[in-house]
């Protein structure tokens, strides 16, 4: 255990220009590790001894920094353990470090963080997806076996899917949000980052389940993974949405993925048409209710109570304008000032009333697809990973990277991606696979599937 998280280390020393971490736990890593050592050989050790995980800087640690890729928290110390960090720590995991993101989880590419943008592991010019950026990259160029994300609209299986590992968002109340600091508190949910969807299923054995903390947390079984997915393709039926697998589609990700869908076919699943007939409103239904939500849980960020506090403050007006002006970042700023607009006097029943029943329309599609099927499939992203700044100015069309992942948040279901292949420059093709609430086990099955035929 001590040797692996060495070597964990020397890779994140070895690769810092990835900008992966805010924070590494360089020596408490290690100590760690020993203590871990000295159970194995005991034969008491958690069901996640040997396990190195990264964790996205959003989830609260009790005594490390917990900045969100903002400056507003660039010096915040954590009080308190999320839950799902007790957890992973109980089941004998190691926490290597800190994971950069985008600002208070804003953002499909990992450029909007106040310490820098993360890079693309296999080229340093291009994204590798965001806003779960660092955890994404972590395990990608081996810095930690597995890493923790959140997901609100796609962040962690979009990155996933650009950098060529498998990202697995679960139902929305599976997982405990208990310290989880706050972007849109509907959409939000924490999951594993790993090289294989048996690693995922390891991870989310021991972060899911309800939690007496988290009112939104569901008190649902948890099933064993992994027994469950040694199940077959036989008899599986898998639904294809006509609506994301139009002419539109990229022909290369489109090839991509026919050959996957192809070897379901020939493993004995069935292949059904279905349709999610409202899946054009999904980005602007997202968006309104999203930013909403970010406009009122990033109201406490006043320059009051903790986090950073402009020096030019003359009274206590001035104080929260240029604390707020100087510590947010421009897209969190931008989604601030959207969700007061549609949240605002005259606006509310235009905009997210009417956003709110569209969710429902949306949530309403996908329940009547699985009365036809046991899980769908889709694309995971509109193009592979982009060059570094090729939509920063540009907000619609970075928004639109988040097209196929957006519409599993606006519905609450469980969602995975699984590399699929790649292009003709050699980056990353995923696929997602998105299934009923509370049935991860299927889509976990159907990805370890997926993921052997790549192999």
């Amino acid at each position: 255990m001590e040797a692996r998280v060495v070597e964990h280390l020397s890779v994140i020393s070895r690769r810092e220009s990835l900008n992966a971490f805010i924070s590494v736990f360089n020596d408490a890593a290690v100590r760690r590790a020993k203590e871990i050592d000295i159970k194995i050989r005991q034969g008491n050790a958690g069901p996640l001894a040997g396990m190195v995980i990264a964790i996205k800087d959003v989830l609260c640690m009790k005594g490390t920094i917990t900045t969100c890729g903002s400056k507003i928290l660039k010096e915040y110390e954590a009080i308190y353990d999320a839950t799902v960090i007790s957890k992973l720590r109980d089941a004998d995991a190691v926490f290597i470090g800190k994971t950069n993101m985008d600002e208070f989880a804003m953002g499909s590419s990992g450029e909007n963080s106040a310490f820098g943008p993360t890079k693309h592991p296999l080229d340093e010019s291009r994204v590798p997806g965001g806003s779960s950026s660092g955890s994404c990259v972590a395990v990608a160029a081996g810095m930690a076996t597995t890493s923790l994300g959140t997901d609100t609209g796609g962040s962690i299986r979009q990155p996933a899917g650009l950098c060529g590992i498998v990202g697995l968002k679960p139902t929305y109340g599976r997982v405990s949000r208990y310290g989880l600091v706050a972007f849109a508190s509907s959409f939000d949910q924490i999951g594993p980052f790993a090289n294989s969807s048996r690693d995922a299923a390891r991870v989310l054995q021991v972060i899911a389940g309800s939690d007496k903390n988290d009112a939104t947390s569901a008190a649902v079984d948890v099933p064993d993974y992994l027994a469950a997915m040694n199940r077959d393709m036989r008899g599986m039926k898998i639904g294809l949405p006509k609506e994301y697998f139009s002419d539109a589609l990229n022909p290369e990700i489109r090839s991509v993925l026919q050959k996957k869908i192809n070897a379901l076919i020939h493993a004995g699943a069935e292949i059904v048409t279905v349709s999610l007939p409202h899946s054009e409103f999904t980005i602007s239904t997202y968006y309104i209710l999203a930013t909403a939500e970010a406009s009122s849980n990033l109201a406490r960020y006043d320059g009051a109570r903790y986090g950073y506090r402009s020096s030019k403050s003359k009274d206590l007006n001035s104080m929260y304008v240029q604390s707020r002006s100087e510590g947010f970042g421009d897209e969190v700023k931008r989604r601030i000032m959207l969700g007061t607009y549609v949240l605002s006097s005259g606006y509310y029943d235009a905009y997210y009333r009417k956003a709110q029943q569209v969710r429902r329309l949306i949530q309403n599609d996908f329940a009547a697809a699985f009365t036809q099927v046991d899980c769908i499939i889709t694309p995971i992203a509109p193009t592979t990973a982009f060059k570094l700044g090729e939509k920063m100015n540009d907000p619609l069309q970075m928004y639109l990277n988040d097209i196929f992942t957006v519409s599993a948040n606006l519905a609450g279901i469980p969602g995975i991606c699984v590399p699929a292949g790649a292009d003709a420059n050699g980056l990353p093709i995923g696929i997602q696979i998105l299934g009923k609430q509370f049935d991860e086990a299927t889509i976990l099955t159907v990805s370890d599937f997926l993921e052997t035929v790549t192999s």
